[in-house]
């Protein structure tokens, strides 16, 4: 009877070693697979925030950009004025030139 009762023991310790490591490679499996998972979300994450990011970027460049046209065309448009201020004052002196010259020309 000692035999039966060895070998039964020896039965039960093979079936629960067989337990444990299909419990460890189920557990390693949903291990692997929690993983995975949470891989994927920080990666989306990551992937979300670099889309901020380049749009936060790519506003700031927007608003500099136009703030520097902005600037651009003010100062285009003070420089055409005074280029537009100095054209009305030669008109003067062109046409005083003008009838300088065809007074010149009708009493020569």
């Amino acid at each position: 009877m000692a035999k039966d009762k060895i070998l039964s023991e020896i039965k039960e310790a093979e079936q629960s070693a067989a337990k444990m490591v299909e419990e460890g490679l189920k557990n390693k499996s949903e291990r692997i697979m929690n993983a995975r998972a949470e891989a994927r979300e920080i990666i989306k994450q990551a992937e979300a925030d670099a889309a901020k990011s380049a749009q936060s970027a790519l506003k700031s460049a927007e608003e500099t950009i136009k703030q520097e046209s902005e600037e651009i065309i003010t100062n285009g448009n003070g420089e055409a004025e005074s280029i537009s201020e100095k054209a009305e004052a030669n008109v003067h002196k062109a046409v005083d030139n003008l009838v300088t010259e065809f007074e010149r020309a009708i009493h020569a």
